[in-house]
């Protein structure tokens, strides 16, 4: 996990000031830490029952769609508003740094369908509880949710209490 933590790139004040954001294209680049960083994400989903893959643009879908592929699951993107073809559903949430909305087609989860999130950092954890209500909305169960990246000091995980999250590597004040 060291070489995975080596190789996110720290960007101060991006995209406002204040933000420290981290970087994954600098995984993206090596590849035995992409490697890595796929490999460990699936092993945080061995032993879980699931049907699907959901993940959100951007880095979500980088992450997401290998997983998918490789366990043989389904993949479904969560969007930004407007970027979706067909009918969705929408949920507006809070960024640490202003709000947003997210779609997902509204036939892209079956009724009981058992929903992995994937995505690349868990920071306040609004983005993956608005993907939550998503997911509950279409009637799916989200059995599991992995992030590549933590953020303990900002606390998301206390906003996704009663779901199981797992993040492959920390910054905690760094």
């Amino acid at each position: 996990m060291h070489l995975l933590k080596q190789c996110v790139r720290s960007i101060p004040n991006f995209p406002k000031e204040g933000i420290n954001f981290r970087d994954i294209t600098t995984i993206l680049q090596e590849p035995k830490a992409f490697r890595m960083a796929i490999n460990s994400i699936q092993e945080c989903l061995m032993g879980v029952e699931f049907d699907v893959v959901v993940a959100p643009e951007a880095r979500g879908f980088i992450l997401g769609t290998p997983i998918a592929y490789n366990m043989s699951k389904s993949f479904v993107p969560v969007r930004k508003k407007g970027k979706l073809p067909a009918e969705t559903i929408q949920e507006e949430y809070a960024l640490e740094y202003g709000t947003a909305i997210l779609e997902v087609h509204k036939d892209a989860i079956s009724k009981g369908q058992k929903v992995v999130i994937v995505d690349d950092l868990l920071a306040t954890g609004g983005t993956l509880q608005a993907i939550i209500n998503l997911v509950e909305k279409l009637g799916g169960e989200v059995v599991k949710i992995c992030c590549l990246i933590e953020l303990p000091e900002l606390n998301g995980r206390n906003n996704l209490k009663g779901y199981d999250v797992s993040s492959v590597i920390t910054f905690d004040g760094e």
